[in-house]
């Protein structure tokens, strides 16, 4: 496994355990994209695979240069398409030189193969911990007339099919250069037989699952909110056809960024597909003075052969090891009460020990405070940026209050929105010109705020220095890092006014230095992130945060398709999930009590409500759930996750983990929708070890293995209540013995 080069035929040859990407230096030094899918023993040369690319097509302008003069670029398959030389196609990158032209031309220049994978500057990425983890490849293109130098670089991780891939952009001449489009990477295939899967929603109901097959043009995801959204995740999947859950080839691209970005799949006349993604080239420019240099954020790219299952556990797998940083990524999560459902604004110091104690009584470990404890903030009109503990609502401050929530057994935990500002502030009065904002333009408000300019050092200085004295003052242990408004009047009075459209991508760079600060800083805390629930779901906060909080939407329906979705490309251990009041305070639905457990459970479990108003039985419920979560989320959080029955296409939902070695299971089982005279439901198991034999934790019931898989269980007879709407099961397998012969 590893990076190959044959200098003979120009061939690369990345291979993991599972797949092969090929990429070919030309004789004319052009790079062109041979194959990425299944593992090649040896790879082959572009010409042989596709000899036609070479010929002469109707219509099409060539480059005319030896030995092959009737190439173009609108046929070749390119490692990093350019505008304006025979490709009409869209590019991953256009440059302005500074004469005005747009058109640039790159070539070959040299290369480095190395083992390990070095970090990108100011940027999150993915890293190993060993350098037998994984190889890399720098691929050094040059324009010699323009001057630019355009580094690609790639990953291969030796245990998972993944392939990292980044640009990096320097300007070697003595003119400016300004880049107007600069994505991660490029992916060209040879046809266009496949369904484009993609996470889109809006803010309580994010991450839903859309399959649809490719047709000629560009179809495209993206965000232009400076946040990768609630309403598009920054990844897509090429799916064959015939590709399901479990059988099949998948692509999987994901951008480790958390601003605005877009991903597209483009089909030409020929039925050839390119997959392009990086950030969104809509209000987006950077000019590159002479010696500067550019980075692209890393885009990840994976291939099964196992279906939809198997890309999601290889992303899961990627992001557990190779992703998620401080202590945090294997220490087990602790069980929380937040305090937001429960009180809103309106509480007091002892209103919130009453919450405490009674969380401590049922077994939780954190206790959170959520938002309204600083400045004047009764309501979300003022006091944003204003980080002073509320004397009237905790006269002890929050030493005071943390002190005594750590004397009743429970760990403090604090909700912040650092990066935001609100109008009515004493930060806002003194500073009014730092948050983003266009001079002779008013300022448009999201849930009645402005977004601090973290482009400017002095901004980034403010929240560092007032984040950091907040965590030192009092013993907070988990830190809820909310963001709750997308950018508006994007303009910095920090940079001149050829440097304006490079606001948006300079403020998330601001962003992810302060979050390293505070992170290397404080590595005891967990921080979470939150952006009105999961508006910025995505790798680049994992980065810094090992969990985020999945939605605002608490209720156990509509959970079951967003923690369906996210589960695509994210593991359980990254998800909050609580349970809430019912009715739910989102959508009005009363679900039984154990339901909302039963869905929590897969994911960083807590709670949300008023748990001092609750009567002996459901105490006893809440007790039962705790102790079962911190029996189970090591399972939870470490095995193989799979998904069995989708949300998004029937009453029934269904999915189960299964460790590592396969001898413990856990299955959720949930249907919707009582129905009359209803048909039984027989799920099948996967991913056990046909020759073990399964226990049924707590009724002594014996299944071996292959006939749990093959056989399958019929489901009513394990759930408590066959009757109403919004039934759950928990099913929990261990093997019994070794294997059989």
């Amino acid at each position: 496994m590893g990076i190959s080069y044959d200098p003979t035929k120009g061939l690369f040859h990345l291979r993991s355990p599972g797949s092969s990407y090929v990429l070919q230096v030309l004789e004319t030094g052009l790079v062109a994209h041979v194959f990425w899918g299944g593992a090649l023993r040896q790879p082959v040369e572009l010409g042989r695979i596709a000899p036609q690319l070479f010929g002469e097509a109707p219509a099409t302008p060539v480059l005319g240069e030896a030995p092959y003069p009737r190439l173009s670029l609108d046929l070749l398959p390119q490692e990093y398409p350019a505008y304006g030389r025979t490709d009409f196609r869209e590019p991953a990158y256009q440059v302005a030189l500074d004469d005005g032209s747009t058109v640039t031309d790159l070539r070959y220049q040299s290369h480095q193969i190395y083992p390990g994978k070095r970090p990108l500057v100011g940027l999150p990425t993915t890293f190993v911990e060993r350098g037998e983890d994984a190889e890399s490849l720098d691929l050094t293109l040059a324009d010699e007339h323009a001057g630019l130098e355009v580094v690609l670089t790639y990953t291969v991780y030796r245990e998972l099919n993944v392939v990292t891939r980044s640009a990096r952009f320097t300007n070697k001449g003595s003119r400016r250069l300004r880049l107007l489009r600069a994505f991660s990477g490029s992916v060209d295939f040879p046809d266009d037989r496949f369904e484009l899967l993609q996470l889109s929603g809006a803010w309580a109901r994010e991450r839903h699952l859309w399959r649809r097959p490719l047709v000629p043009g560009i179809q495209a995801i993206g965000s232009t909110r400076g946040a990768s959204s609630h309403h598009q995740n920054p990844f897509l999947a090429l799916l064959r056809p015939e590709t399901d859950e479990h059988h099949g080839h998948a692509y999987g691209f994901s951008l480790v960024y958390s601003g605005s970005f877009l991903a597209q799949a483009e089909v030409n006349h020929y039925g050839q597909t390119r997959v392009a993604m990086g950030i969104h080239p809509l209000n987006f420019s950077w000019l590159l003075e002479p010696g500067e240099i550019f980075q692209t954020p890393e885009l990840i790219l994976v291939y099964s052969d196992r279906g939809l299952n198997g890309l999601s556990q290889t992303f899961h797998d990627l992001f557990r090891r190779f992703l998620l940083r401080g202590p945090y990524r294997d220490r087990p999560r602790p069980v929380l009460l937040n305090s937001w459902e429960a009180t809103y604004f309106n509480f007091t110091e002892e209103r919130l020990l009453e919450l405490a104690r009674e969380a401590q009584a049922l077994g939780m470990e954190l206790f959170v405070l959520d938002d309204g404890w600083f400045g004047r903030r009764n309501d979300d009109t003022s006091s944003l940026g204003d980080w002073e503990a509320n004397k009237a609502k905790l006269p002890r401050g929050l030493k005071g209050l943390g002190e005594a929530v750590n004397d009743l057994g429970l760990a403090f935990g604090l909700w912040v929105e650092p990066e935001m500002v609100s109008p009515d502030s004493d930060l806002y009065r003194a500073h009014p010109d730092w948050c983003l904002h266009v001079p002779g333009r008013s300022r448009s408000l999201g849930r009645n705020q402005l977004v601090l300019d973290l482009t400017r050092e002095e901004v980034r200085r403010f929240i560092v220095d007032r984040i950091g004295a907040i965590l030192r003052s009092a013993p907070i242990a988990y830190v809820k890092w909310d963001m709750n408004r997308y950018m508006t009047e994007v303009g910095s009075a920090g940079l001149p006014p050829e440097r304006q459209q490079e606001t948006a991508h300079r403020y998330i760079l601001g962003l992810y230095q302060v979050l390293e600060e505070l992170t290397e800083a404080f590595p005891h805390v967990l921080f979470e992130g939150c952006a009105g629930g999961g508006g910025r779901f995505d790798p680049g906060i994992l980065y810094y945060m090992p969990q985020i909080w999945t939605s605002d939407d608490t209720d156990a329906v509509e959970r079951l398709k967003i923690q369906y979705g996210t589960s695509i490309v994210y593991p359980l251990v990254t998800m909050g999930a609580h349970v809430s009041a019912a009715p739910n305070h989102q959508v009005g639905r009363v679900t039984p009590l154990a339901t909302r457990g039963d869905v929590a459970l897969f994911g960083n479990m807590g709670y949300e409500l008023d748990v001092t108003r609750l009567d002996p039985e459901e105490k006893a419920a809440i007790q039962a759930q705790v102790v079962r979560y911190k029996r189970l989320r090591a399972l939870i959080h470490r095995g193989d996750f799979y998904r069995l029955l989708s949300p998004f296409e029937g009453n029934e939902t269904a999915w189960m983990v299964v460790a590592k070695d396969r001898r413990e299971v856990l299955v959720g089982f949930y249907r919707v929708l009582a129905q009359p005279n209803p048909r039984p439901s027989r799920l099948r198991l996967v991913g056990l070890d046909p020759a073990l034999e399964y226990e049924l934790v707590g009724q002594g019931e014996r299944w071996d293995g292959d006939q749990l898989m093959e056989v399958g269980l019929t489901v009513e007879p394990y759930l408590a209540n066959t009757g109403g709407d919004f039934q759950s099961v928990v099913l929990h397998w261990r093997a019994v013995g070794p294997g059989k012969e």
